[in-house]
């Protein structure tokens, strides 16, 4: 079994034996670990390994692979996550910004109301990465349906009288 699926099946077990609440505060408490240690650093290339991490963390192997997981989109350099081993080495060649926008996308405010964010990124920038975010979210709807077309639901009434009320 790799380690990813070793992950997932702890989370499992995990979320059974002690519920989803304690499961995400004790992964909240890791993450802040690594993250305040990193950030507050400014240590956004490295390399290391999940053994590596573990150790300098006192955090079992388990959560280590949830932490590359969840960082994982937000690298220079692609980590094949499904097939990484104990000792392979990991370059993290961190994108700052994206990793603060794939924060505001997790709705982590634990980590992206973080102190150390304010001696990466000006304030301009984090309301730049913000907007940017924010307008990612919305939808625009492209089709302009008349009012007294068929309504696109399917009701056969017209837009008018079902969804354009």
């Amino acid at each position: 079994m790799n380690l990813y699926d070793k992950w997932t099946n702890m989370v499992t077990e995990f979320v059974k034996t002690k519920g989803e609440a304690v499961f995400w505060n004790e992964y909240k408490s890791v993450e802040l670990k690594i993250y305040k240690d990193i950030l507050g650093n400014k240590s956004f290339r490295f390399t290391s390994s999940i053994s590596q991490l573990s150790k300098k963390y006192g955090i079992s192997e388990e959560f280590i692979v949830g932490f590359v997981d969840g960082i994982s989109e937000s690298l220079n350099t692609n980590v094949d996550i499904e097939n990484i081993t104990l000792n392979d080495e990991i370059d993290f060649n961190i994108d700052v910004e994206k990793l603060y926008f794939n924060m505001l996308d997790a709705k982590a405010d634990y980590l992206f109301n973080l102190q150390e964010w304010k001696d990466i990124l000006s304030s301009d920038k984090i309301k730049e990465i913000t907007t940017k975010w924010r307008s990612s979210k919305v939808v625009v709807n492209s089709i302009k349906i008349g009012r007294n077309e068929l309504c696109l639901c399917g009701s056969g009434k017209k837009y008018k009288k079902c969804c354009g009320r």
